[in-house]
């Protein structure tokens, strides 16, 4: 056996224990969200939802609004889950967290899935047409090859 091989982490063989999914408040991230939480409910998976809240490219004003903003969008994000949650309390039991980041998208799931040990991500597919130039995130996670990634279109 490899020296290597001892050390690494044995993801998906009875099943994902850990599902990682992308929310940013796109309907895309919301179906995301809903096929992965089917999927932690099913395997019995706790649900990680991660909202990376977007940092603007030095130059760009990074004034209290852009920062009020950004913070909104996650405070309205936890809203709309625990909603979610709260409707759906007693018919379904999944397991879950949020978590909140600044940074890139791609970085910032590449992170929370390596802290978390994650078995499986899930993402929307891109709905910017700015993912044409830096590719869109669900790719990048996709060529990173570390866990298996589901894209919800």
């Amino acid at each position: 056996m490899e020296e290597n091989a001892a050390a690494q982490f044995e993801r998906g063989t009875d099943g994902p224990k850990v599902i990682v999914v992308g929310v940013d408040g796109s309907d895309s991230s919301w179906r995301a969200a809903a096929y992965a939480a089917g999927l932690a409910r099913r395997q019995g998976s706790k649900l990680v939802l991660v909202y990376v809240q977007p940092v603007l490219p030095a130059g760009a004003s990074m004034g209290a609004p852009v920062v009020d903003a950004t913070n909104e969008v996650a405070e309205e994000l936890m809203a709309e889950i625990r909603k979610a949650t709260d409707r759906l309390q007693g018919i379904y039991d999944v397991r879950w967290e949020f978590h909140t980041l600044r940074g890139d998208p791609y970085n910032g799931m590449v992170q929370m899935a390596d802290e978390l040990k994650a078995d499986a991500v899930v993402v929307g597919a891109s709905e910017s047409a700015g993912h044409r130039i830096m590719g869109s995130v669900a790719v990048r996670l996709v060529k990173a090859g570390r866990w298996p990634v589901t894209v919800v279109p």
